[in-house]
């Protein structure tokens, strides 16, 4: 392993990467439970109401929460990624990772919130 190797790793922009790409992983695994409880309100309303009583469990709220920060960290993640892709800006910026992972944290906040309220 060369030297500057151990040095990327330790850059904010290998973090972030890391973060939306797990994010994306996560969310890509999320997909057949979704459609799973989709599939749910196609079988009828006793079906539906009976998986909404299962969804009603705090285990699940939970779930929600970590659901909402893993789609707001890959959106903002990947709005980073697009300004620096598309406009005249120059290099990784490490304030926009920070604000990248601000916004998806604080997103999170209010979601869970807004749970208990």
């Amino acid at each position: 392993m060369r030297k500057n190797d151990l040095r990327a790793r330790n850059h904010a922009a290998y973090w972030a990467f890391v973060v939306h790409r797990l994010s994306g992983l996560a969310l890509a695994l999320f997909l057949p439970a979704h459609f799973w409880a989709l599939g749910h309100a196609i079988q009828g309303e006793a079906s539906l109401d009976g998986f909404l009583k299962l969804a009603d469990n705090p285990l699940f709220k939970a779930g929600e929460w970590g659901l909402v920060i893993l789609l707001s960290l890959h959106l903002v993640g990947g709005v980073r990624l697009l300004l620096i892709e598309f406009k005249p800006w120059s290099g990784l910026r490490k304030d926009w990772v920070a604000l990248s992972l601000g916004a998806g944290l604080c997103t999170g906040l209010a979601f869970m919130l807004s749970l208990f309220s």
